[in-house]
């Protein structure tokens, strides 16, 4: 855990409009102040993100919500007081001093408070709001360690050996100051929803459409598919409405194609045509020739979840020359399986597109 000192350099980084990474329980957030355009347009800049793409905004408590938000309605209330802290985000009106740019210029803004002792201390002790899109560059596997972000952003991190925060200039606002939480619990990135008359689910993640629902007394529809070559898919709202509705999100270096445990014949298949080792990430047993290897993958839901980001970048660096992921049954009932599918859907190509060739 990050020392005081440092944490009170880090917060004096952000009021000065410098970026500081740090962890919650999802993922960890690339955070800026959420009032300051500046510092926000260079979280956008150093993650190479598009600007369309909204950014989540982290508050300490239903009260900071409110400042950010102009319209907080009895909805918003109930699951706030219900999910928070926890891996939930609200998208709400937004407030005009909520600068547009933290929207993807749309007149909503995507709020939570994570549930971090590290995160929370941050906020109420800087007492600003912070974007905190995940610590990678834009569309690369989100981290869920800190030593994923120094990877991630090698040269740009300003610590040193002994885990103090160097002291910065002027030029150094687009560097990051890095706190150090340890690994992130739940290992997927909050579940978003949008509070209209037919509430639904931008993006999945470990709270379901089911809690929502019974807490809002009416039905919340579930997200929609991830993948855009899929005939069930709406067309993106635009300007988007959440972060992580992108198409192509979350994705390993190594090409990367997802395949469905009846479709493990088409994996057998495509190895056949290889010839450099490749690796199949699988839940269930596959029998894989040589040169290429199997990973089993684990089977409980929060495991996988909490392991699936770590697997994918231990995956780009064996250098493999493709990598093939089993996806978890699309039966299955736990609100965090649904959130790994959606995510390997985003990271991946499926299967028989590798076949087609």
């Amino acid at each position: 855990m990050a020392e005081a000192a440092t944490l009170l350099q880090a917060i004096e980084h952000l009021r000065r409009g410098g970026l500081v990474a740090f962890p919650t329980e999802t993922v960890y957030g690339l955070g800026a102040s959420a009032l300051d355009q500046s510092a926000v347009r260079r979280v956008f800049k150093v993650k190479g993100r598009p600007s369309h793409n909204p950014l989540i905004v982290h508050v300490a408590h239903e009260a900071m919500a409110r400042r950010v938000v102009s319209n907080w309605s009895d909805d918003a209330q109930r699951l706030a007081r219900a999910f928070w802290p926890g891996p939930l985000t609200i998208v709400a009106p937004r407030h005009e001093r909520v600068p547009s740019v933290v929207a993807g210029g749309g007149d909503t803004v995507a709020v939570r408070c994570p549930d971090h002792p590290l995160a929370l201390e941050l906020l109420l002790r800087s007492d600003l709001p912070l974007v905190g899109p995940s610590a990678n560059r834009s569309g690369h596997v989100s981290p869920t360690s800190a030593e994923h972000v120094r990877r991630e952003f090698a040269g740009q991190i300003l610590e040193t050996a002994d885990g103090t925060v160097s002291q910065v200039g002027p030029s150094g606002l687009d560097q990051i100051m890095l706190l150090d939480g340890g690994p992130c619990r739940i290992g997927v990135e909050s579940t978003v929803v949008l509070i209209t008359e037919q509430p639904r689910i931008l993006r999945p993640g470990a709270i379901g459409a089911s809690e929502l629902s019974a807490e809002l007394g009416r039905v919340v529809l579930e997200a929609t598919s991830a993948r855009a070559d899929d005939a069930r898919i709406e067309p993106l709202p635009s300007p988007l409405a959440s972060p992580g509705m992108l198409d192509r999100h979350y994705a390993p270096r190594t090409p990367a194609y997802a395949f469905e445990r009846h479709e493990a014949g088409l994996v057998l298949t495509a190895l056949g045509r290889l010839d450099a080792s490749s690796l199949v990430f699988a839940l269930t047993e596959i029998d894989v020739p040589e040169p290429h290897r199997l990973v089993p993958l684990p089977g409980a839901p929060a495991q996988l979840a909490t392991e699936l980001y770590a697997t994918l970048r231990w995956g780009d660096e064996q250098e493999s020359g493709v990598m093939f992921i089993e996806l978890p049954p699309s039966e299955h009932t736990d609100p965090i399986v649904g959130a790994v599918r959606d995510r390997l859907r985003r990271a991946t190509m499926p299967i028989d597109r590798f076949i087609r060739g």
